[in-house]
Parts: structure tokens; sequence; C-alpha cells
């Protein structure tokens, strides 16, 4: 069952980090954010308002200048083990899918679960409880009968959905996804954020999304935070968001709702299909 965000576990927060890159250019000012166990939040703004910069300090793939990063169980993140084992429950999902192109859907999926593991041990075969939970979280985003398929065969949408499961079989607390849909096409962006939203509320995952699509981030998010120029200048429910906000994040630009807020999800693929586990690695 779902908490309420006043009740939800906080999972992660970020105390005044700032991001300033080595060439003097200030990617994020002074921020502090708390993010709850559930919370579908989308970070939204312009290309260099400082989205990405943002999610990164997150799992410390940006580290910030200043501040601190407190996660769920560890506390303020300091050092290389610590952010072991905060990485180990957080899961990324990227724009350009970052898989393993000539590998089967199923492997791409198990590497989701080598952060159980110790360094050393980065090749294959797993155990098979782990080729379970890899394959399971294929049928969980309706590709369970494409486990053996290369993933080059698949579509933009599908590669996508294979790194929304292997983000799932790491088991995470938080998922970070960096712009997930903008390569896909609108039906395609709705139904791999509808499958986002579901799975974030099924598992009672904190799930950041960055998008620039402002009629997505309404259609989807619990919360936004709107970003310009590096600094946050709103947070709140959708529902909050006024012209005046909008023009705040978008520097008074007239936007303009794509076809993406009216498309339909067509859900004819997305059902589970059964498929025997082989060994498939």
């Amino acid at each position: 069952m779902n908490q309420t965000s006043s009740t939800a576990e906080e999972i992660l927060r970020l105390d005044s980090i700032s991001v300033t890159y080595p060439n003097g250019t200030v990617a994020l000012q002074k921020t502090s954010l708390s993010l709850k166990q559930s919370e579908f939040t989308v970070l939204l703004g312009l290309s260099g308002a400082g989205k990405s910069s943002l999610l990164r300090t997150m799992n410390l793939l940006v580290v910030p200048s200043t501040g601190k990063v407190h996660s769920a169980g560890i506390g303020a993140i300091t050092g290389k083990r610590l952010m072991r084992a905060h990485r180990r429950h957080t899961a990324m999902i990227f724009q350009q899918h970052q898989l393993l192109s000539r590998k089967s859907a199923l492997i791409n999926v198990l590497t989701g679960r080598l952060s159980e593991y110790p360094a050393w041990r980065t090749v294959m075969p797993l155990p098979h409880a782990d080729v379970q939970i890899a394959y399971e979280c294929l049928q969980r985003v309706g590709l369970g009968e494409k486990a053996f398929t290369r993933v080059d065969n698949l579509s933009g949408g599908q590669m996508q959905r294979v790194g929304i499961a292997r983000a799932l079989a790491q088991q995470p607390r938080l998922i970070l996804a960096d712009e997930p849909v903008a390569s896909l096409d609108p039906t395609t962006s709705v139904q791999v954020l509808a499958q986002l939203d579901r799975i974030s509320r099924e598992d009672g995952i904190a799930t950041i999304v960055s998008l620039h699509q402002l009629e997505l981030a309404r259609r989807f998010a619990q919360r936004i935070i709107g970003l310009a120029d590096g600094r946050v200048v709103f947070d709140g429910p959708p529902a909050d968001l006024d012209q005046s906000t909008l023009d705040q994040i978008y520097g008074n630009t007239n936007v303009q709702s794509h076809t993406t807020a009216g498309a339909q999800v067509d859900t004819s693929d997305l059902d589970s299909a059964e498929v025997p586990i082989q060994a498939a690695i």
C-alpha cells in the first residue's frame, strides 16, 4: 500500500548542494531537497537548466562542489565505500539506453544484479535465482517473450523497457531517469513513463525523471521540480504550476502542448508471455 508523502520514508536528502564545473560554469546553485518513497518526481526545464547535473548528484556521478547527499540507512555519503553502498540501491535509466547491443534482453537485465557481488565477480554466469529475478523483471515490462532476443533487434521503445527492467532487477530504493523518452515517439513515450509510474507505486520506489516536455510532466508527476539557470524555481504538485512559474522555467517563451499529451497508451504488447527459463548465459 502506498504511503502519503507526509508519512513516506525519506529516501534521499540533498543539503545545500551546488555544482561548479572546472571551467567555472555554475550548473547548479545551492539546492536542498528531500525525496520520498513511492514519489514520482519530474525535473522540468530547458536544456542547460541544471536538470542532469541535479539528477547525477543524486548518485554522485557528479560530485557536488558544496553540500552533502544523505541516503536512507547510510547517512551522509562520504568516501568510496558509502558511495558504492548508495549506488547499490540506486538504479539509472539513460536516454540512449546504454545496453549491450549484441547480447540478449535477459543478459542485459542480468547486469542489474552485478552490484550484489564483489567487484572481481563481473562475469557470467550468475546464480539461477538472479536469472529468475531478471526474467520476472522483463515480464513486468511486457517483454518476457523477448528474453532471448538480441537487443539490437528490438525497437527503441522495447530497448528502453529493457533499461527499465535492468533498473528493476537491481531492486532499488531510488530510480533516476535522465531524459528517458527524448528519442521516442509520443505514444511510446507515454507507455514508458506509464510503466515507470506503475513500478514506482507498486514497489515503493522513489523515481526521479528529467524531462523537457511539460505535458508529460503534468500527466505523470506527483511532484514537479522546475529549474532555470541552475536554480530551483518551482517545487510542488502539477496543479500549482501556473503561467508565471512556466515563464520562469521556459524564459517567457510560448509553451506549446505537444501531441504526446493526448497519446493513447497501447497496452496490447505489454502482457507477459510465459517463456521457460533456459541456460541463456
